[in-house]
């Protein structure tokens, strides 16, 4: 049996916020689609920002499902939101344009199983698991499409998996030279799987406020973008990745500068607390 441990009154509603994330984690995946229409790669970045709008999705749907007591499987919700959500990515990917509807539909079917095997065949019992799970396995599988379309400035197998190299003037194919047959995929998997998890471990305690922490969630999310960034210099033109890196420094630095400002403002807030008593004989 689970007890609910932690209510907190007040804040956005969970579901607003997950209505918002997934709407405007789609616009900008299809924003990206501007560089075929444009033949350009300088739209990149709004694969950027759509894995930040899934990632302050994501961690507040980890904190509605750590509230129910299982904290210390923070990290493990991480892993499990992008463990299954790279099968709904990889596979959408055949799909072309419509590849992100698709990893939405594959991932929530995905992630509903999962939930429906923690609650009823590994007997958890958490009443928002389910959900939960159907929502993070989206969150994994829109964030990775919105990594490879930064780092790549698409989000279609083809680009994903084939890239070039120039040879003695020659410009010949690779398949090493590309999102996945370069390992740029694991790496995109720990920068979100970490982005997401973080914040609510790190803002987790009777102090706890949702602003902080969704904030927190935009700062790790253009850091994580800052490197993916840097990576997509090597398969995408200078210019595009040029822009994608200053418009993740900007926004990451908008958000640490905020993040300090909502600390510097609770930790005020607790300056009249009573220090927690050592127990006798510690």
């Amino acid at each position: 049996m689970t007890v609910k441990v932690e209510v907190i009154e007040g804040g956005v509603p969970h579901t607003k916020i997950m209505i918002a994330g997934l709407v405007s984690t789609l616009v900008c995946l299809y924003l990206t689609y501007l560089n075929v229409l444009t033949n350009t790669e300088m739209f990149a970045f709004f694969g950027g920002l759509a894995v930040v709008s899934a990632l302050i999705w994501g961690s507040h749907t980890i904190k509605v499902l750590c509230s129910y007591g299982i904290g210390t499987g923070v990290p493990s919700a991480g892993m499990i939101a992008f463990g299954s959500g790279v099968m709904a990515m990889l596979l959408a990917t055949k799909f072309g344009m419509a590849a992100p509807l698709v990893a939405l539909v594959l991932a929530a079917v995905i992630g509903f199983i999962l939930g429906y095997i923690s609650n009823n065949i590994l007997n958890m019992k958490i009443p928002a698991m389910v959900q939960a799970l159907t929502e993070m396995a989206v969150v994994g599988a829109l964030t990775l499409m919105g990594f490879a379309a930064l780092i790549t400035g698409g989000f279609t197998f083809a680009g994903l998996t084939t890239g070039s190299v120039s040879m003695l003037g020659m410009t010949v194919s690779s398949n090493q030279i590309s999102f996945i047959g370069g390992g740029l995929i694991a790496v995109a998997f720990l920068l979100g799987a970490i982005a997401i998890q973080h914040p609510f471990n790190a803002c987790l305690g009777p102090g706890w406020k949702q602003d902080r922490m969704l904030m927190l969630t935009a700062e790790c999310g253009f850091l994580s973008m800052i490197v993916a960034a840097i990576m997509s210099f090597a398969l995408i033109s200078a210019g595009s990745a040029i822009i994608s890196l200053v418009v993740a420094i900007v926004g990451w630095a908008y958000a640490y500068n905020q993040y300090i400002c909502l600390s510097k403002r609770d930790a005020a807030a607790w300056l009249d607390a009573k220090p927690i008593p050592e127990m006798e004989g510690h």
